[in-house]
């Protein structure tokens, strides 16, 4: 069982940045896919950016390439998500998750098998 514990949301203005912060119970990086997803009201939980397993390549979604940056401490065993110009729309709860697996497509949410409790990012105008 892995927990995963995200910290680093809240509230900013259009263009600021946030640093968002998942830390694993145990050693996992080496060994799991890893991914952020997001879920804004009414709407369905997507990925958002994600690494994975053996951490040699990252994915982003289109919206936000070029202003998240995905990365990983594993001395820490802690995941980060790096956002920058951040824009009203990106304002949802993000959740990381951890896959024991590698993935074809690590932003589908059904491949995971973990996940935090969320933490809140909210981007006014």
């Amino acid at each position: 069982q892995v927990e995963l514990v995200e910290s680093g949301g809240g509230s900013v203005q259009a263009g600021g940045s946030l640093r968002l912060s998942c830390a694993a119970s145990k050693y996992t990086y080496s060994m799991y896919s890893m991914g952020w997803f997001r879920q804004a009201p009414g709407k369905e939980r997507e990925g958002v950016a994600c690494i994975y397993r053996g951490g040699g390549s990252t994915y982003y979604a289109d919206s936000v390439k070029g202003r998240f940056t995905i990365s990983q401490d594993n001395a820490k065993n802690t995941l980060y998500l790096q956002m920058d110009s951040l824009k009203p729309e990106v304002t949802a709860m993000y959740y990381c998750a951890a896959a024991p697996r590698a993935l074809s497509s690590c932003t589908r949410v059904y491949n995971y098998n973990y996940w935090g409790q969320g933490t809140q990012v909210t981007v006014s105008s």
